[in-house]
Parts: C-alpha cells; structure tokens; sequence
C-alpha cells in the first residue's frame, strides 16, 4: 500500500479540481473514504487563500521590521553589557582601595 505523501495529495486534488476524476470515484480507485478526501481538498483550499492572501511586499517589510528590532535590542544588550562589564571593574578597583 502506497503512502499518501503531500504530492500525492497534492496531485490527486488538482486531478479532482480539473474535472478529470471526481470524489468518490477517487474514494473508490484509491480506497479511500470521501470525507478524507474532502478534508484534505478543504486543506489545499485553505492553503491557496492564505497563499493568495500573502503579498511579498508586506512580508518583506514585515522581516525588515523585526530584524530592525532585533539589532535594535542586540544593540541595547551589547550597551548594557558593556556599562556592567565597567560598573564591575570600578566596583572591583573601589574594594581594592
């Protein structure tokens, strides 16, 4: 029995979504049941929307956005870590005196 992998999946949806087969003769062929079948057709019906939905320019913007964050914080760490590193050695030379 072969695995049902996503490009199986993926190729058995667009064959149904082309009109070349339909579900149940799938469900039949395959030995499937229908609603496992309608499942994963909801599946890739969702994915195409979020896909449709996407636009690379926001999600370009919205990378930049956090990786401007992100050196902006690393930036902020790096300043307090160096203003510790120093409070620690003047508090060491003061013990010392």
């Amino acid at each position: 029995m072969k695995r049902w992998t996503a490009k199986r999946k993926a190729e058995l949806i667009k064959q149904i979504y082309r009109g070349q087969t339909t579900v149940p003769e799938a469900a039949r062929e395959y030995d499937l049941t229908q609603a496992e079948i309608e499942h994963w057709m909801d599946d890739a019906e969702a994915g195409m929307e979020n896909a449709l939905k996407a636009n690379p320019k926001d999600i370009a913007e919205q990378y930049e956005k956090q990786l401007s964050e992100l050196k902006e914080a690393y930036g902020e760490a790096m300043l307090e870590n160096k203003f510790l590193k120093k409070l620690q050695r003047h508090l060491a030379s003061t013990e010392e005196s």
